[in-house]
């Protein structure tokens, strides 16, 4: 199995090698940044089985999680690829929108719904959780 994908421009690519370990839709405020003011959908993959080709960026930050995360994209065209918890460095989260087909990223769960402003959508057919869950993995 081959999974690919990369940013708009086509300056970073990566493929994973595994299937990916859980899909979630993300309300964290951070996220609502990045989602321009929805929220991510993120797909987890295990770090090994990902390669990435191509000169990112990265921006730290700590989460809502309390996490410290490191959020790559690229420099040329800006789009956001990947986060990365240093807690968990075995775990990936590639922004679902970037893969080459994003059928395969349903997700699972909508995260941190507490976060979310009132207007936003929730699918009713998946569960809610209004803050961080368990790690995928």
């Amino acid at each position: 199995m081959e999974i690919a994908g990369g940013c708009l421009c086509g300056s970073v690519r990566y493929r994973s090698t595994a299937a990916p370990l859980v899909t979630r839709q993300c309300w964290c405020r951070v996220c609502q940044y990045i989602g321009a003011g929805s929220g991510t959908v993120n797909t987890c993959f295990r770090t090994e089985a990902l390669t990435i080709e191509g000169e990112m960026r990265d921006y730290s930050c700590v989460a809502d999680s309390g996490n410290i995360m490191h959020r790559r994209f690229c420099p040329s065209c800006g789009t956001h690829l990947f986060s990365e918890a240093e807690a968990r460095p075995h775990l990936i989260f590639v922004r679902s929108g970037t893969l080459d087909d994003p059928e395969i990223a349903k997700p699972a769960a909508t995260i941190w719904t507490s976060e979310a402003p009132g207007w936003a959508c929730f699918d009713e057919r998946i569960p809610k959780v209004e803050r961080q869950p368990p790690p995928a993995a």
